[in-house]
């Protein structure tokens, strides 16, 4: 009998261990939300949106209008040409370069009044007319909606 026990023969009983339950360790899941929390905090810029309080200038319809430098070109709905309510004879673009070169001054602004039924070559003529005289000012006028 001791010749089985050194021979190791014997029978070895393990007691069954209860299973593990599986865990979700948070840590390090904090830890990576923790530094992206502090990198966003960093890297974001805050602004402080402010609201402008203005007070608009009113026109009134009434105020008379005395701009010398201004040139007002209006162009009909046929074609036809007027420089500062002058009907010009040719419609071409040496004609209206010469009318506009006689009213012209230092520093002149031309208002271009267009019908919108104008011909929209009319409409190029005058503003080639005035590349040709030099007047770098040139705004279009129109009127509101509500006439």
């Amino acid at each position: 009998m001791r010749r089985r026990a050194a021979q190791g023969g014997g029978i070895v009983k393990f007691r069954p261990r209860a299973p593990e339950e599986p865990e979700i360790n948070l840590i390090p899941f904090i830890d990576v939300l923790l530094v992206i929390l502090i990198f966003l905090m960093l890297t974001t810029t805050y602004n402080k949106f402010t609201e402008l309080q203005l007070t608009l200038p009113t026109a009134s319809a009434d105020a008379q209008r005395d701009r010398p430098r201004e040139i007002i070109v209006a162009v009909g709905s046929d074609g036809r040409t007027t420089v500062n309510k002058e009907p010009l004879a040719g419609g071409g673009v040496d004609a209206i370069a010469q009318a506009l070169k006689a009213a012209a001054q230092p520093d002149s602004t031309l208002i271009i009044s267009a019908d919108a039924q104008a011909p929209y070559q009319s409409v190029v003529s005058v503003m080639e007319a005035a590349r040709r005289v030099g007047l770098a000012h040139m705004t279009f006028a129109a009127q509101s909606g509500g006439r």
